[in-house]
């Protein structure tokens, strides 16, 4: 439903907790967690549009593009290293800390989850803090390529208040004589360890996410319009054992009409108040 007016989310949020009381609460997260701390969400109000997201087939076979990608994700990497954990990811970590949530799946790649002190986490589509090379399997921490880069590239410099996209990545002005990283092992090409578009997600990630959610006797989708399809799946699988399914996501999902309840609000509102809730 859409909530009109303080009275109403208040009782659409206690409406929500009652069905969730006495659950072992599985979480779905997306972008929209997030950009209450600074990181904008791909979809809704507020994202930047991108018509062309680097996929991963242009990645390994477009040396410009890679070049370009390297030079962007760096710059943007350094102010989205900076991001901080806001109230909602605060609110999972306590609830998972007295045994309310059973963990959290999520679709973000920044970290702010483990950040907040949340410790099972499914990091679905990976993470900005691992670097990897494809040829020899090496994994490097992100912040060693990054001193690696700014050696390579003594030259470049972050600018104040860049325009972040929801994966860290910059549209740069230029990528003129920019030099990109290799493996330190063996010279190989390297990838951050997130999934592109074109890529599926790994089968031991989704695996994992599925087994969450069969542990679990509810699930809250939070921020997430649900358009990848991993979404749509995990959330399939909770739509067919009946368990409850609360949305929590400012623009309409894909999966409104399975959910028990859904709230029209802001995750950093709603979920603090379901923690209070449920404690």
């Amino acid at each position: 439903m859409s909530v009109s007016n303080p009275a109403e989310l208040s009782a659409t949020i206690a409406h929500a907790a009652e069905l969730l009381r006495e659950k072992r609460i599985a979480l779905l997260t997306g972008a929209g967690i997030s950009t209450d701390s600074g990181i904008p969400a791909y979809r809704g109000e507020g994202a930047r549009t991108r018509s062309d997201p680097m996929t991963i087939q242009t990645y390994l076979g477009d040396e410009a593009a890679r070049r370009r990608y390297w030079v962007g994700g760096h710059l943007g990497w350094r102010a989205f290293a900076r991001a901080e954990p806001n109230a909602g990811h605060t609110a999972l970590a306590q609830l998972e800390a007295t045994g309310t949530v059973s963990g959290v799946i999520t679709q973000n790649v920044d970290g702010l989850h483990l950040r907040a002190g949340s410790t099972h986490v499914i990091e679905v589509h990976g993470t900005m803090r691992r670097v990897l090379c494809l040829q020899c399997g090496q994994v490097f921490d992100r912040r060693d390529i990054a001193v690696q880069i700014e050696e390579l590239n003594p030259w470049i410099a972050v600018p104040e208040n860049i325009a972040l996209a929801p994966d860290g990545d910059v549209l740069p002005e230029s990528t003129e004589g920019f030099i990109v990283p290799v493996c330190t092992v063996c010279a190989g090409m390297l990838k951050p360890d997130v999934v592109f578009f074109g890529e599926y997600v790994p089968q031991d990630r989704f695996r994992a996410a599925e087994s969450l959610l069969r542990s679990s006797t509810a699930l809250i989708v939070a921020g997430s319009s649900l358009v990848v399809n991993s979404g749509v799946r995990l959330v399939e699988r909770a739509r067919r054992r009946n368990i409850p399914l609360i949305i929590v996501n400012r623009e309409p999902t894909r999966a409104d009409a399975w959910a028990h309840v859904t709230i029209a609000a802001g995750t950093s509102d709603v979920l603090p108040a379901l923690q209070e809730l449920l404690s």
